[in-house]
């Protein structure tokens, strides 16, 4: 059975799995509910869309009335003012089907720049409290991509108690000095306010080279062996602190990520050793590291 984490102040026991519905942007109806039909058979219990993730929440929709009241239900806006982010919300839930979702979150927040212009008054917070007050989303969180992210999400964090923080992390960028620190950082504020943290990137091995045939619907180059697989999600699972990791944006790669999840490998100190030390073999999923002095 797949182990649940509890989701901070919010107390939600989710699976430490988190369905990247993400994988269903661009697939046929049918695909869509052969992989939702897996994801359900591993009790995956936290299902995280985005309105920009192409069709996925339109896949979603025939599934809502059997299984919305067994899973959490988060979604997402990019949209930076607070207009703009309402009604992209009201759109997620009607092609949802649904009257309210579990979490809404602040999508892709990269830079202080932008955390500025979300959080400044008539920007995509506004849009997410007052939805929270009326009942549309039970909570309000922020996600975000690049080496910037973990320092971005606790100066976020200073100014709003957002309920969960959605970041990256995998071996190959915690094995770097400088992003360690600044993931050990938010991680301080986190248990200091009690956020739900979730992490995403757990099985990305590097970048895609220029003009390179991508076989996964991925935008980085994930690891695709089981075995590498089961090793990368381990890592991520034996950090205590988050509740759980996003599944990768691909119905192929799926099955061996949630095997993985449901059978993490014993793992130890050492066993983190080993593979931090790895990690010049790879490259982190947003290029290159800013150089040091």
């Amino acid at each position: 059975m797949m182990e649940e984490r509890r989701l901070g102040k919010l107390g939600h026991r989710s699976t430490v799995a988190i369905f990247g519905a993400c994988a269903l942007a661009e697939v046929s109806q049918d695909q869509a509910d052969e992989t939702i039909e897996l994801v359900l058979k591993y009790d995956i219990n936290h299902f995280d869309v985005a309105r920009s993730y192409g069709e996925a929440e339109v896949r979603l929709k025939p599934w809502m009335p059997k299984i919305r009241s067994q899973i959490f239900l988060s979604t997402k806006t990019g949209v930076r003012d607070s207009d703009g982010a309402r009604r992209e919300l009201e759109e997620s839930l009607n092609r949802m089907g649904v009257d309210h979702v579990d979490l809404i979150q602040i999508h892709a927040v990269t830079s202080f720049e932008e955390l500025d212009r979300v959080t400044a008054p008539g920007g995509a917070l506004e849009a997410l409290i007052r939805a929270k007050e009326e009942g549309l989303a039970a909570a309000v969180g922020i996600t975000g991509h690049g080496h910037l992210a973990p320092s971005v999400h606790r100066e976020a964090l200073r100014r709003y108690p957002f309920d969960t923080v959605l970041t990256p992390l995998n071996f190959v960028l915690y094995a770097n000095p400088a992003y360690r620190q600044a993931y050990d950082l938010l991680v301080e504020e986190v248990k200091r306010q009690d956020v739900g943290l979730m992490v995403i990137k757990a099985v990305a091995r590097g970048t895609w080279n220029e003009g390179e045939s991508r076989p996964y619907f991925t935008w980085y180059r994930p690891f695709d062996e089981a075995t590498q697989i089961r090793r990368a999600v381990s890592y991520v699972l034996s950090h205590p602190e988050i509740t759980g990791f996003a599944t990768a944006c691909d119905v192929h790669l799926l099955p061996k990520v949630l095997e993985a999840a449901a059978n993490p490998l014993a793992w130890s100190a050492r066993e983190s050793e080993t593979l931090l030390a790895e990690a010049d073999q790879y490259q982190s999923p947003f290029g290159p590291f800013a150089p040091v002095g």
